[in-house]
């Protein structure tokens, strides 16, 4: 996904551009990691003094739904980041200190499962946490 695409997205679902809708997709452009709703609110603060954490958890929680953004549980935090445009089967190692993903291209579930008898998988998730080499180096 990237800002034009989600902007789209927006507009092809009925939802109008706000000047903090924009900002978010703008934000998660230039970010390219996970952020959680009280990094966004802290990122836009400067420009939207009066932005409330629940008006961002709104506007992820919408984008999600929409296909624009993914999200993931970790540290019992809620974190987002513009969902990848591979329609290739992948999973994602995830640096805990700065949020940044690697796509792997490998899916562990053919090992642990193959294809188990009387049973239809349709989804699953599959993330490693860790550091990346530039957060494990500092």
């Amino acid at each position: 996904m990237d800002y034009g695409k989600a902007l789209e997205r927006l507009k092809r679902n009925g939802y109008k551009y706000t000047g903090k809708r924009e900002s978010i997709v703008r934000l998660f452009a230039m970010q390219d990691r996970y952020l959680s709703a009280k990094e966004v609110q802290s990122c836009l603060s400067k420009d939207y003094p009066g932005l409330s954490l629940d008006t961002v958890y709104r506007n992820l929680s919408l984008f999600e739904k929409l296909g624009i953004l993914e999200g993931t549980e970790w540290e019992g935090e809620r974190r987002y980041r513009f969902r990848c445009d591979e329609d290739r089967h992948h999973h994602h190692l995830i640096c805990t200190e700065c949020g940044r993903t690697r796509t792997i291209h490998i899916c562990p579930m053919n090992a642990i499962l193959g294809e188990p008898e009387d049973f239809e998988i349709t989804g699953h998730k599959f993330e490693i946490y860790g550091r990346c080499a530039e957060c494990g180096n500092r």
